[in-house]
């Protein structure tokens, strides 16, 4: 009988020390981890990528402390009404419309939104204008108005003498990190709606911003409505450790993340290794596929409409059929011309190799200034790029930047897509239903519409504050749709009623 294996207290760490981690692979700690190691430290192995992450004690406790808070919140809630949690909504939006309240988180913003531009930072979702304002005012009031859905009956099967009810219920406690967003953190409360409670770790360029919003409008519609302190909760740090902390610590039921691609996939990883379902909301980049029947001035419409902003739906691959690229490959870089038009800039394109013969020639020639998060710089109006670079997602501040490229057909088109996108968004634009239903049919895709792509957005499309947006990179969610909202986080349960007391198996 072979010994009980021996098991301490993980106090350093030693550079070169191999660490084992997806079963039959090896890494070793580099010197600057062993170095900053301390005893109470904890190490994350990232099973798929053998990344190893530091957890500090002291962001561990931060963390253990908001979740320790949100399981209590999470049990208080059961206690409250449905007219309470209502009057929580009315209260955090009034506190947001109220001028008094917001000047106070208005320079809170001016304060993050001036140090993530020293940092050389994207501030183009950071900014806390009227527009971000209002569309948070007008979520909290949405999730107001909304039924709740608590314990709801989904469905009841009869028996002789006995029944069985299908009931929702809430899921617990939500773990939810995003990038510097202001509003994203209004949007997330609407988990409350179903019962649940929530931790928020929100980007550290955000984070005064949120820290304001919870002293000045949130903690205030808590304590007005009697909805207990731990329902909401800000893990107050800057860090990425307090971001894996909260996705390794398994009180959690459902980890939610959004923000870049390697990021989110990587809170992703620590989450599902501590057995903690996720919902990543993380690449993003809509195509816009032109048919054999689109008409130019749909096509210039579609692809306008779609540039206005840099955000996961804006479009970011355009496919033009070869046999129209003589009358609809001009109306894209019209449109291109027109989005940026309208921001005072010129567009950026890249033309993916074999197609710049259709693509005039000055514009490879002309080079041009573009806004980058770290500064202005000088690039070409367009340039060549492999067909590799479909894979990937333009981050730009004012400029609108896609990729074009010409295909032989729609299938060809449709299949680049599927090889290269995230699978998130797809457009076709034609006039021709058959066009369409192969379309549809074909692409790998949760979204998929016939003009703008920007339509992919819950509270737009309907009417509900959303938590993020999935794509299908990773794969499609069993039995969920690509948004997830708050009333959309829960669980169900059953309940029998025995009316026959003889009854029995």
């Amino acid at each position: 009988m072979s010994a009980a294996p021996r098991i301490a207290p993980l106090d350093a760490l030693r550079a070169g020390q191999e660490i084992v981690f997806g079963g039959d692979r090896v890494t070793t700690v580099p010197a600057d981890l062993a170095d900053s190691f301390v005893a109470g430290d904890r190490l994350v192995v990232v099973q798929s990528t053998g990344a190893l992450l530091r957890i500090p004690s002291n962001e561990y406790g931060i963390v253990d402390r908001a979740v320790t808070a949100a399981v209590d919140g999470f049990a208080r809630l059961a206690r409250c009404t449905d007219d309470q949690i209502s009057h929580f909504f009315d209260r955090f939006a009034d506190g947001l419309a109220d001028d008094g309240v917001v000047a106070a988180i208005a320079a809170a913003n001016a304060a993050d939104v001036a140090r993530a531009a020293e940092r050389g930072r994207s501030t183009t979702r950071l900014v806390l204008d009227e527009r971000m304002r209002s569309g948070m005012i007008s979520g909290l009031r949405s999730w107001r108005d909304s039924d709740s859905r608590r314990g709801g009956v989904i469905e009841r099967i009869r028996h002789d003498g006995w029944s069985v009810e299908t009931h929702r219920a809430p899921l617990g406690v939500v773990g939810f990190v995003f990038e510097g967003r202001p509003n994203v953190f209004a949007d997330a409360c609407g988990v409350l709606r179903t019962g649940n409670a929530v931790v928020f770790r929100i980007g550290s360029d955000a984070l005064g911003t949120a820290r304001a919003i919870v002293a000045e409008a949130l903690e205030p519609a808590l304590a007005a409505s009697g909805l207990p302190t731990g329902a909401v909760q800000l893990v107050d740090s800057p860090t990425h450790a307090a971001g894996h902390a909260l996705f390794s610590d398994d009180r959690l039921a459902l980890a939610v993340a959004r923000g870049s691609g390697p990021a989110v996939a990587e809170l992703g990883a620590v989450a599902s290794q501590h057995g903690i379902p996720v919902s990543l909301h993380g690449t993003g980049g809509a195509w816009i596929l032109t048919g054999e029947h689109a008409d130019p001035d749909d096509v210039r419409a579609a692809v306008a409409h779609s540039l206005d902003r840099k955000v996961c739906n804006t479009l970011n691959v355009c496919a033009v059929t070869r046999s129209r690229a003589e009358d609809l490959l001009p109306a894209v870089l019209a449109a291109a011309d027109d989005a940026a038009s309208e921001r005072g800039v010129p567009a950026r394109l890249h033309v993916v190799a074999g197609s710049e013969g259709y693509v005039p020639s000055e514009r490879f020639e002309r080079h041009i200034t573009v806004r980058r998060a770290g500064g202005e710089r000088t690039e070409a109006h367009a340039d060549v790029v492999a067909e590799t670079e479909l894979a990937t997602e333009w981050e730009w501040e004012d400029s609108p930047e896609i990729t074009l490229v010409v295909v032989d057909d729609v299938d060809e088109a449709v299949s680049l897509c599927n090889r290269y996108s995230p699978r998130f968004v797809a457009s076709l634009i034609s006039s021709d239903p058959d066009e369409h239903a192969r379309f549809y049919d074909a692409v790998d895709a949760p979204f998929v519409g016939n003009g703008f792509t920007r339509w992919v957005d819950g509270q737009y499309a309907l009417d509900a504050p959303e938590l993020g947006l999935s794509n299908w990179q990773h794969g499609r969610a069993l039995g969920r749709g690509a948004i997830l909202s708050g009333d959309s986080v829960h669980t169900v349960r059953y309940r029998a009623e025995i009316a026959d007391r003889s009854v029995r198996r």
